[in-house]
């Protein structure tokens, strides 16, 4: 994934430096005029520079000679997933991500990523990882590596791929090594915040603490957890249902060998010959709506399913989404052998 700024050119260049620029991005070529301050002024492409070559325009020309001057783009914090489904659907596949000032903040292409979700997303890596020594004695849980790379970083790659930008880390056991690992995700063309979690906080606890969200939605996920969920399916499944909350669920199959009777005062009422039952688990990652996280008290020991409970008990509408894709809790070193080999046929 190239840098966005690439994308970027003042209006005052000349056309002559924006075919550098183009032949540069090669495959990725389009342009997008900016003024002194970033504002988006338009989108420059090969084809715009021939039609204005043809029209009489010179190559010392400026750019804003040759831009289209209404172009396609999203605001940061104010978009509905289905125009971006649409503009994906259209066709558009590079577009500007803009401020509430119409200034550049992140150029979205979707060679690269899936979608772009209207949500913040908070990865929750202060667990001490007990259950991993003695590998987890000098480094935290979500930097052991699976594949040649972190665990963690894993699940955000994961996310950057559905156009999630900006991410929460709450962090305690060793978290300093977490925080120098991916310090503020501008490499990643991320933006990372860090919650500190000074004493233990329960598996939700922390969210009180996350402070700037941008989005009305807050997808919550556990550090550990190796997927290939489809994050978009989920937040549709989430708008669809009319969910405050929506926990990922993971089916969990029980094959009685024996007929299974039911009875009622000591007489049989019916029987099932060797029945399957399909339960479902928390998989520790949870979408939901950002005002409802009012709700987690601050400075207390708080579960998720603590929330789960409140919400249940309070009429808000709490849904399940089972996942069929791939899903393994790297909590216990069985679990770590497995996600060594299971990475080998992951698409992450």
């Amino acid at each position: 994934m190239i840098d966005y700024k690439l994308h970027l050119i003042p209006h005052t260049s000349t056309i002559r430096q924006a075919l550098e620029r183009l032949n540069e991005l090669a495959a990725d070529a389009i342009l997008f005029a900016v003024d002194e301050a970033g504002v988006l002024i338009g989108s420059l492409t090969d084809g715009d520079v021939r039609r204005g070559l043809i029209s009489g325009k010179a190559l010392e020309d400026r750019v804003s000679d040759f831009v289209q001057s209404k172009p396609k783009y999203i605001t940061k914090d104010k978009y509905d997933i289905q125009n971006v489904i649409a503009l994906r659907e259209g066709g558009f596949r590079i577009l500007p991500v803009v401020d509430s000032e119409k200034r550049i903040v992140n150029v979205i292409n979707f060679r690269y990523v899936s979608s772009y979700l209207p949500m913040d997303a908070i990865i929750m890596a202060g667990g001490k990882g007990t259950r991993l020594l003695p590998m987890t004695k000098d480094t935290p849980k979500p930097l052991l590596k699976i594949g040649g790379k972190a665990i963690i970083e894993h699940g955000i790659d994961r996310l950057r791929k559905f156009g999630v930008d900006d991410i929460w880390i709450s962090i305690n056991y060793l978290g300093d090594q977490i925080e120098q690992t991916f310090k503020s995700g501008e490499d990643k063309g991320i933006h990372i915040k860090y919650i500190q979690e000074d004493q233990p906080l329960g598996t939700i606890g922390s969210v009180s603490y996350a402070e700037g969200l941008l989005h009305d939605y807050v997808l919550v996920t556990n550090s550990d957890i190796l997927t290939e969920l489809d994050y978009e399916e989920f937040f549709l499944d989430f708008l669809e249902k009319g969910a405050d909350m929506s926990i990922v669920t993971i089916p969990y199959r029980v094959d009685v060998p024996y007929a299974v009777l039911e009875t009622s005062n000591h007489h049989i009422i019916s029987f099932k010959e060797k029945p399957t039952y399909t339960y479902y688990s928390n998989g520790g990652i949870y979408l939901i709506k950002r005002e409802l996280l009012n709700r987690i008290p601050k400075g207390t020991f708080y579960n998720s399913t603590d929330l789960m409970q409140d919400l249940v008990q309070n009429g808000f509408n709490v849904v399940s989404f089972p996942l069929r894709q791939y899903w393994l809790d790297i909590g216990k070193p069985d679990d770590f052998q497995k996600a060594q080999e299971d990475i080998k046929h992951l698409d992450l």
